[in-house]
């Protein structure tokens, strides 16, 4: 699982979760000798339990060096579930004739500090000093970038919801500045779609702005020093390639022009009608609400960056639909292959983050899904379309490709149901859905949680936005109803999840043999809610809409919503 990038966002992708460094979980056990390890890795499990194991014992071993996207290691881990999907009878449905779908990766890094400037009217250009003032952002768009507009400072940059921080200006042909996050007030899963700076990109470029600029707030100077900022965007960055070379942005031709410190920010709002301290005070505010000015500045950025193409492939197959009408209509089952590869060495000097949880979990229960369509009495009316994609965690580029560059066409995708990340290390007693209160996926999941014991409950994790974080949410970038599932914290869940996230997440000890034992009973049972979810879409009359007047169904066009 990952946090979206760009360009504040990245600097916390690198960082150890807020929750990962707060939650009071219990003390870890110490670590178990090499026999007592192998005793948990190669226990005896019935047949069903086994087979979903098995799957895991592979794509999280030490071979396979943590699965990064674009690894040799990955490349295996594909082949392996492009076999698997052949052994369970599924088609080709990737390039070719293949299961396999090449995604052409770019890695764009910051070559150089970059420069940041302005001017005032019949005054001389004054710089910026970077990583204390501002921070570059690496342009995937192209190797050498300059912009020079105005400014124009509009608030959260947030239209929806009521709010209309582009109220009394013209932005067009201009650089708008703008502090990241939310109101407090906003509901939880439409605050995390504004948290994204693709969204807010998005939002600036249909208002004609050339570039953006983030501006940092009291609120996230609290959490982390703009020094820790400056060190990360020297961190290459991905997306993926267009045709030409040049790396995909979700806002062609408005890109991120860095982000500006609080310091850096008096110094650009200087002259303005509104004094940046007023601004900055209101801020600090939950719901602040600002009025959008034009500043009586032109600013000049400039940053060089170099691409370099890394290839990659999304493994995708399709099982066909058995109703004439309705198989032409896809049923999108999601999961990500890819982990984060090797790293720092932990305490035990172990440096492959073997990523067993996060997501080869996933992937196995899709594997385990897939049989259980192919051996069911009677074939799904609809097709289901089973889809391992890549480079999840360097910012949700495969299911973007994907979902940009569909092997089946767009239109006939009627939903998603996602996995990332199942933590199964206890007797979960209830499942968490994100997305399911949007569209009328809500009630197919709550009958299939309900059919084998387990109520839906609210989001263990609030405030980290996860519902943006996972791949399900490209796919309601374009208007699919789509759903997101994790066993949740009732129970034992929440000492379970906090342990994980404390001592496990993104770590070399996620792996098969960690403590708390994987429960793979509680596997073969998140399986099981999965399959009767898809099994309901895929044979149901009606496609999923989203319901009426829902946020993401209005603002993507999705059906259903108006």
């Amino acid at each position: 699982m990952i946090r979206t990038t760009t360009p504040l966002a990245l600097a916390m992708m690198l960082a150890m979760p807020a929750y990962a460094q707060t939650a009071t979980a219990p003390t870890p056990a110490p670590a178990p000798s090499a026999a007592e390890r192998n005793a948990i890795i190669n226990a005896e499990l019935p047949a069903d339990q086994a087979a979903l194991k098995s799957h895991v014992m592979f794509l999280a071993s030490d071979a396979l060096k943590g699965r990064e996207a674009g690894s040799n290691e990955f490349n295996i881990a594909a082949q392996y579930v492009a076999s698997q999907f052949y052994a369970a009878g599924l088609k080709p449905a990737g390039d070719n004739g293949s299961y396999l779908q090449n995604v052409p990766l770019i890695s764009a890094k910051l070559d150089g500090p970059g420069t940041m400037s302005f001017t005032r009217k019949g005054a001389q250009p004054v710089s910026l000093e970077f990583g204390k003032d501002f921070v570059s952002s690496a342009n995937p768009e192209t190797p050498a970038y300059t912009v020079t507009a105005p400014v124009v400072f509009v608030g959260y940059g947030i239209t929806g919801q009521g709010r209309d921080d582009y109220k009394g200006v013209n932005v067009k042909g201009k650089i708008v500045a703008y502090f990241g996050g939310t109101p407090e007030n906003f509901p939880g899963e439409v605050a995390a779609h504004f948290s994204n700076p693709a969204a807010k990109s998005e939002i600036a470029a249909r208002h004609g702005a050339v570039a953006t600029i983030t501006l940092e707030s009291p609120r996230t100077a609290k959490q982390r020093p703009f020094s820790f900022y400056a060190n990360a965007v020297s961190r290459p960055r991905f997306t993926w390639g267009n045709p030409n070379g040049t790396g995909h942005i979700a806002a062609p031709g408005t890109p991120s022009a860095g982000t500006v410190s609080l310091v850096g920010a008096e110094k650009l709002f200087a002259g303005a009608k509104q004094k940046w301290a007023d601004i900055a005070k209101a801020a600090e505010a939950d719901n602040a609400v600002f009025k959008a000015e034009a500043l009586p500045v032109t600013v000049t950025v400039a940053a060089k960056t170099a691409l370099t193409p890394v290839q990659s492939y999304n493994v995708a197959g399709m099982l066909p639909g058995s109703d004439p009408t309705l198989a032409k209509e896809v049923v999108v089952l999601s999961a990500h292959l890819d982990h984060i590869g090797v790293g720092r060495p932990d305490k035990t000097g172990d440096t492959i983050n073997n990523g067993a949880l996060d997501d080869a979990v996933g992937i196995a229960s899709l594997i385990e899904e897939a049989k259980r369509f192919k051996t069911a009495g009677t074939k799904p009316r609809r097709s289901v379309l089973f889809l391992a994609v890549t480079a999840e965690e360097k910012g949700l580029i495969g299911s973007d490709y994907f979902a940009n560059n569909p092997t089946v066409p767009l239109s006939s995708i009627v939903a998603d149901v996602n996995l990332d990340m199942p933590i199964i290390t206890y007797k979960f007693q209830d499942v968490v859905v994100y997305g399911a209160s949007h569209s009328t996926l809500g009630p197919i999941v709550e009958r299939a949680g309900k059919a084998i014991g387990v109520p839906l409950s609210d989001d263990p994790l609030p405030g980290e936005n996860i519902f943006v974080r996972s791949d399900h949410y490209n796919f309601v970038r374009k208007g699919v109803p789509s759903v997101f599932l994790w066993p949740g914290a009732g129970g034992p869940g929440r000492a379970a999840i906090d342990d994980f996230m404390k001592n496990h997440y993104h770590q070399p000890s996620d792996e098969v043999g960690q403590l708390p034992a994987i429960d793979w009973e509680s596997g073969v049972r998140f399986v099981d809610v999965n399959y009767r979810i898809a099994r309901e879409i895929a044979d149901g009359d009606q496609r999923p809409l989203w319901n009426k007047g829902d946020f993401f169904g209005l603002t993507y066009e999705g059906p259903g919503a108006k």
